[in-house]
């Protein structure tokens, strides 16, 4: 049974956990962070380099031509010769194996070396350096230990190596849950500016007019009391006269009602 290290590479790739301490712009200022934190004694086996939105990046050196490619094919030929002349001296106590042997090796180099250029017909014209770099490198470190990381890293010097000081974590970590932010608050109603009119008010319905079949041409009605409007306030309603009150002008008891 064996027992696992905290800092130990696991066989199987598993993605990183931990909490995010800090962010860099390049793996140089990442490594300068972790061997800040290794100098103050800090324990970095729980410390992890992670490299986000990674980018296979191909750097063109050079133009290929024929002398280029011959030049390169003898020299690599020479290297391997002279390694064959040196096991060659080793064995046999003569000199003379390691010119010759560095000979033939650039001979040969160079004749692949055209060749094999020859057969690719100007495909492929120029040389190249392929590299995967990182948008961003993060420093994770476990949760248990964190705070302390990043106090360590806010006390390292800003203009140490080009490293920044590493700000807040703008999210929780790798493998670790986080917590929901909370809901923005409403945005407030614009208020009108000086130099836009404000809403006019909305306008009043038309007044009614009244049906001429029920009114005299001096506008008052042929038949009883008009009826109000619904904007005209109503009259109050007559006390009921009682049995002492007297008639109303210009109307006699005895005389009954006319019918409508």
């Amino acid at each position: 049974m064996s027992m696992s290290r905290p800092g130990a590479v696991p066989r199987v790739p598993t993605p990183p956990r931990g909490e995010e301490v800090a962010s860099y712009a390049t793996y140089l200022e990442a490594q300068k962070a972790v061997d800040f934190l290794s100098d103050n004694k800090f324990a970095v086996e729980l410390v992890t380099i992670v490299g986000t939105d990674l980018k296979m990046v191909e750097r063109v050196t050079g133009r290929l031509t024929y002398g280029r490619v011959a030049i390169a094919g003898a020299a690599s030929g020479a290297w391997f010769g002279l390694f064959v002349g040196l096991l060659l001296f080793m064995f046999s106590g003569q000199g003379g194996f390691v010119l010759t042997a560095v000979g033939i090796g650039a001979g040969f180099g160079l004749l692949f070396s055209v060749l094999s250029y020859a057969l690719t017909q100007g495909k492929r014209d120029f040389t190249s350096q392929s590299q995967i770099v990182a948008s961003s490198y993060g420093i994770l470190c476990a949760p248990e230990r964190a705070g302390e990381a990043r106090q360590l890293l806010g006390r390292m010097p800003e203009g140490a190596g080009g490293v920044r000081a590493p700000a807040a974590p703008a999210n929780p970590g790798w493998g670790t849950p986080g917590t929901t932010p909370p809901a923005a608050p409403p945005a407030p109603a614009p208020e009108p500016s000086a130099g836009v009119p404000a809403a006019a008010p909305p306008a009043a319905p038309p007044a009614r007019t009244p049906d001429p079949r029920w009114t005299t041409p001096t506008g008052e009605p042929r038949y009883g009391a008009m009826r109000p409007t619904s904007d005209q306030p109503t009259d109050a309603p007559a006390p009921d006269a009682g049995p002492g009150s007297a008639p109303a002008p210009g109307t006699h008891p005895d005389q009954p009602e006319r019918p409508a």
